[in-house]
């Protein structure tokens, strides 16, 4: 099997990065959708109107709805023939960022990717996460290249809501696990090859700047400011868990998070969330050791990352363990699941017992 490493063809980052947009535009196209829910529309639609005129770039702006599934890409899509657009900007979290790629991919033009916050992984990626009208996991969507361009401005970003900048410390936490057992499993990652040298560079670079500037970071965005540890965690969250993840390899973590969408009292945690209670179970899976265990839960504790399952807002009641976690259990282990990237044999019953364990080690440190 070949190595594999790719990556978007521009990372732009910085404060005021946005204000540049008409300028790398222009590269691109001359009229671009622009998607965003009404929230992210607010804040960010005069200065992009604004960039794009400077360079004789037009605009169509149209509201996200909230949703990436099939029936508003290709809503979306419609609405970008109806206006001859001839690009896209996606700019949002990442539903919305999944959608902007791929309402770009089936019209067959360039996209660029504006995260208001760093709450994932997704900017970087060839891939979109489709989901239901309900919310619940359907599919991956797989593209032949990343994003052309993707922007990071950090003034943006430190303003964002605390929970989401921590919830893409968790969602970059599985990179280095997930790409380490896909390296002993020799598994395909979603770059189409195994890992490379610098995949897996760049995804235990990201673990180490997690635990070396999250904390700090997690201070200064409480407060509204970006400083150098804010910065390194929106590289972290954003590129090296982006690159890490798509070529270094997903395994266990993000399929538990899959699994975990099946409960509807789990609907309103972030993605990121559900992805550190996922690596707490990997990790359990793998039967890791006692000092790496005590280091996960040690920073998803201090940063405010859930490892309990009441945390995630599943709570105990009859029926808890036979039907609830079997049934995410189940889900993550499901034919095509990223799970079966492990270095071994996966089965729900090995995966139930993965979770009641992380929970019960997540309560006992908490105490």
């Amino acid at each position: 099997m070949l190595q594999v490493i790719q990556s978007p063809s521009k990372y732009i980052q910085g404060p005021n990065a946005l204000q540049e947009i008409g300028y790398y535009g222009k590269l691109l196209a001359d009229f671009y959708l622009v998607i965003a829910d009404q929230v992210v529309m607010n804040i960010t639609q005069e200065t992009i109107e604004k960039s794009l005129k400077k360079e004789d770039v037009q605009g169509h702006f149209e509201l996200f709805k909230g949703e990436c599934s099939k029936k508003e890409i290709l809503r979306l899509g419609d609405i970008l023939k109806a206006n001859n657009c001839r690009g896209v900007i996606g700019v949002g979290g990442g539903k919305a960022l999944d959608t902007a790629k791929a309402v770009a991919y089936y019209n067959k033009v360039p996209v660029l990717i504006v995260p208001t916050i760093a709450s994932n992984d997704a900017p970087t990626s060839a891939l979109s996460v489709i989901y239901t009208e309900k919310g619940e996991f359907e599919e991956y969507l797989m593209y032949p290249t990343n994003p052309d361009i993707v922007f990071m401005d950090t003034t943006v970003v430190a303003k964002a809501p605390v929970r989401l900048f921590v919830a893409g410390m968790g969602d970059a936490l599985s990179t280095y696990f997930e790409g380490r057992a896909c390296l002993r499993a020799h598994a395909k990652t979603m770059a189409g090859g195994q890992s490379t040298l610098a995949a897996m560079g760049l995804a235990k670079l990201c673990y180490d700047t997690l635990l070396e500037e999250g904390y700090k970071a997690k201070l200064a965005v409480e407060n509204g400011v970006a400083t150098s540890a804010v910065e390194r965690i929106i590289e972290a969250n954003t590129y090296l868990s982006g690159i890490g993840f798509e070529s270094s390899g997903l395994a266990a973590a993000h399929a538990i998070h899959n699994g975990l969408t099946v409960l509807e009292e789990c609907h309103h945690m972030y993605h990121g969330e559900k992805v550190a209670f996922g690596t707490l179970v990997q990790l359990v899976l793998e039967n890791a050791s006692e000092e790496e265990l005590e280091t996960v839960l040690d920073f998803c504790d201090r940063v405010g990352l859930p490892i309990t399952l009441a945390q995630i807002g599943v709570k105990e009641g009859d029926g808890f363990k036979e039907k609830k976690i079997m049934e995410v259990a189940k889900a993550s282990c499901a034919e095509g699941e990223t799970i079966h990237n492990m270095p071994f044999k996966v089965t729900p019953e090995q995966v139930y017992a993965a979770i009641l364990t992380a929970d019960a080690l997540g309560k006992a440190w908490r105490e």
